[in-house]
C-alpha cells in the first residue's frame, strides 16, 4: 500500500493492528468482578457509558478468559474504578492464574453478593441485562444498582501497554 501524506502507510485489518491503533489509546482502567462458588474478576479498559436514562454501561470480556464463565451466568456484576495507586490491584487482576482474591486482595461481599474491591476510587454493583457476542469476547450491558464515588484521587489509566498516572 502507498504511505497517505501526513498519515504513513496503512495495514492491512487484523487482530494486530487493533492492538497497535488502541495501545495509543489512554483508557481508564476497571475491575469488573462476579459472585460465583468462587468470586471472579478481570481487569477492563473497555468500561463505557452508554446510556443516561435509563442509566447502562458495557465492558468487553475475552469468552475464553477464566472470569467467563462467572461473568456469563451472573445476575449482577460489580464495576470497580481504579486509582493511580492501584496499579498492583490492576496487575492482580490481569494476570492470568493469579490469586485475585487471595490474602493481598482486600475486598468484602456487597450488594447482591457481589464482591467489592476495598479502596477503589468508586464502584457500583450493576444488573446484567444482556450479553452480546462479538468475536472471541461478550460485550455485556448492565444497569447500575447502586454504587459509590468512594474517594477521591486521580484514576488509572492504560496507555502503550502500561499503567500510567494523568499528568498535569
Amino acid at each position: 500500500m502507498t504511505a497517505l501524506p501526513g498519515l504513513g502507510t496503512p495495514r492491512t485489518a487484523s487482530p494486530e493492528l487493533l492492538r497497535s491503533v488502541f495501545r495509543q489509546h489512554a483508557a481508564g482502567v476497571a475491575v469488573i468482578t462476579a459472585p460465583g462458588s468462587r468470586p471472579a474478576g478481570f481487569t477492563a479498559t473497555s468500561l463505557t457509558s452508554v446510556a443516561a436514562d435509563p442509566p447502562l454501561l458495557s465492558f468487553g470480556v475475552g469468552t475464553g478468559s477464566s472470569s467467563w464463565p462467572a461473568v456469563s451466568e451472573a445476575e449482577h456484576i460489580g464495576v470497580h474504578i481504579l486509582g493511580e495507586h492501584q496499579q498492583e490491584l490492576a496487575a492482580t487482576f490481569a494476570r492470568s492464574g493469579a490469586d485475585r482474591f487471595g490474602p493481598a486482595t482486600s475486598w468484602h461481599t456487597g450488594p447482591e453478593g457481589v464482591p467489592l474491591l476495598d479502596g477503589v476510587l468508586a464502584w457500583m454493583v450493576c444488573k446484567v441485562v444482556a450479553r452480546v457476542p462479538a468475536g472471541d469476547h461478550c460485550l455485556v450491558l448492565a444497569q447500575p444498582v447502586v454504587g459509590d464515588p468512594a474517594v477521591p484521587g486521580r484514576p488509572l489509566l492504560y496507555h502503550q501497554g502500561r499503567f500510567n498516572a494523568l499528568r498535569d
